[in-house]
């Protein structure tokens, strides 16, 4: 019983919006926070730099190639996973400098995982990059 208690002050609290709260400078100010948030993933991490360039050599070849509409679907698809994770990664690092600045195991642990979210994505990216790219550059090398 306590969760529909807790649902029904939830609904109190936060009453549901109408179409009449949408308000097109609203969202203009969702995206430029998040663009300032990708700003942030760029210029304070490195691994994000090596993320740029793979996604720029990644499109590069997908245009050059001449990729399936398929194929440039999964190939965009782990792009964002791992931008999305590598961004999800630098929120948890930020958040948990500001709650424990000094070293603590589980905030160790927290960064951590995180980091190896971004490394499961960016091999999967590079498994799907090789799926996709690896036949035709083997034709191509082979002439």
């Amino acid at each position: 019983m306590w969760i529909l208690r807790e649902c029904s002050r939830a609904l109190r609290v936060y009453p549901p919006r109408t179409v009449s709260d949408f308000r097109l400078s609203d969202r203009a100010r969702s995206f430029r926070y998040a663009g300032r948030g990708l700003r942030l993933v760029v210029r304070g991490q490195h691994n994000a730099w090596i993320h740029a360039a793979a996604t720029v050599v990644a499109v590069g070849l997908g245009i050059g190639l001449g990729i399936t509409p398929l194929e440039w679907c999964v190939l965009l698809l782990a792009i964002g996973a791992v931008w999305a994770a590598e961004s999800l990664n630098t929120a948890i690092e930020a958040l948990a400098d500001a709650v424990a600045p000094d070293p603590h195991p589980k905030v160790a642990a927290a960064k951590d995982a995180a980091a190896g979210a971004v490394l499961v994505c960016a091999i999967a990216a590079v498994g799907v990059g090789g799926l996709v790219f690896g036949p035709r550059l083997l034709a191509w090398a082979g002439g």
